[in-house]
């Protein structure tokens, strides 16, 4: 059902806009990997009866900041402006959704853009590194690919298979976050045009079961290697999405963190190391990461799946989990400083469907968590560790016989 939720500041002499879409890259068919991330380049390329040059000219004259990108699971167009210019702009984002154009020259402009991108990408080895996990730990799945696309299939994509698909965007789920202080009748008025909205969106391909390898690598000409250890976990409103979350940061946030001591201060194995958990609709990846020189490499990996074993096999401590939650706390107050993070925030929430104070419900859940529940929470999320490795052949040749005897 669409939706538009304000976020109410008064005095505030700012105004943001997110419009969400459940029309991200999961629904880019095969061998056309990238079509969303190009029809969100295009939409700020011209609508209605404005060609590109008169759109940007339009936004820009009000001195307002446009964008629109899409990622794994959604399309976001995202508008700040002055409040006093907001009747003049929030109309406009609505029309880039309901009139896009789609011309052909831009079309072919924003793919040579998104295709340089992807050359620039595809010279860093943490680049590499992490597409190869994709396809571990997602094949050719809805996730199996970085939204910007490949080369080769953002070639076969034609302007006027754009243009068909642009006219779905009008579409049933859409929700419309306003932060500030926007007149009531400007909000009514979208939430009439909004609501109006009754097409769907096309099914995107099926999830498909982890595969079965749990080992893939890159040769590149580097006087250092990538690793990433990568997990395919649950959805971001599972109950225990916060257990897992309170296990990325202890082991991966900031420089207090579990793998940064260990591995890069104690053992001085690590040139950079971290810890991620990236929210999906659907199966989020943890990935662990490290980049060392070529000849500690070995030593990285068994530390590396020493901490894996470690969390599997024993609780963490008190203190540990002290640190992790008031790392959480710290990273929530950050998070809604500015009205731009809470409107970001809210959407996020929304469009997972998830409550508005979810963020205050894990905050009060986060002191009743027990180490011994976090070990448990490992044991069922963790127990599958794929290997991803970007760096010379004969590392790579050493690194995998390495895996495969520890896998065994």
């Amino acid at each position: 059902m669409n939706q538009v939720e304000l976020l109410h500041q008064p005095e505030s002499p700012i105004l943001v806009a997110r419009l969400v879409l459940a029309f991200g890259s999961r629904v880019d068919p095969p061998g056309q990997r990238g079509r969303q991330q190009l029809l969100a380049g295009v939409l700020t390329r011209g609508c209605g009866e404005l060609n590109a040059e008169d759109f940007a000219n339009k936004v820009e004259s009000y001195g307002a900041n446009l964008r629109c990108d899409a990622g794994e699971d959604f399309l976001v167009v995202a508008l700040k402006c002055n409040n006093d210019d907001a009747k003049f702009l929030l109309p406009l984002l609505l029309d880039m959704l309901e009139k896009p154009s789609c011309e052909r020259d831009q079309v072919n402009l924003e793919r040579d853009l998104n295709m340089q991108t992807i050359q620039r990408m595809r010279e860093d080895p943490f680049y590499l590194c992490h597409e190869k996990l994709r396809q571990l730990l997602f094949s050719d799945g809805p996730y199996g690919h970085d939204p910007i696309g490949t080369r080769n299939d953002l070639e076969k994509i034609e302007p006027e298979s754009l243009l068909q698909i642009s006219k779905q965007l009008a579409a049933q789920s859409a929700l419309l976050v306003l932060a500030g202080n926007p007149p009531s009748s400007l909000q009514e008025q979208c939430g009439n045009r909004i609501s109006g909205w009754t097409n769907k969106i096309e099914a995107g391909p099926l999830f498909i079961p982890e595969p079965l390898d749990n080992f893939a690598a890159v040769r590149c000409r580097t006087e250092q290697v990538v690793m990433m250890i990568g997990f395919r976990t649950i959805e971001i409103d599972n109950p225990d999405a916060l257990l897992l979350r309170i296990l990325q940061v202890h082991l991966g946030v900031g420089m207090s963190c579990r793998l940064f001591q260990i591995i890069r201060e104690e053992l001085g194995l690590a040139y950079d190391i971290g810890a991620e958990l990236i929210t999906r609709s659907s199966d989020s990846p943890m990935i662990w990461h490290l980049s060392c020189g070529i000849d500690r490499a070995p030593e990285a990996l068994n530390a590396f799946l020493g901490e894996w074993r470690r969390l599997i096999e024993q609780p963490i401590s008190a203190a540990e989990l002290n640190l992790a939650v008031a790392k959480i706390k710290g990273q929530e107050a950050l998070s809604c400083e500015t009205l731009s993070q809470r409107a970001d925030r809210l959407a996020a929430l929304l469009s997972y469907g998830l409550p508005k104070n979810h963020s205050e419900l894990c905050l009060k859940k986060l002191p009743h968590i027990s180490p011994s529940e976090l070990q448990q929470a490992a044991q069922r999320l963790l127990q599958k560790p794929n290997l991803s490795v970007c760096g010379p052949a004969a590392a790579i040749n050493d690194l995998k016989h390495q895996w495969q005897v520890a896998m065994s």
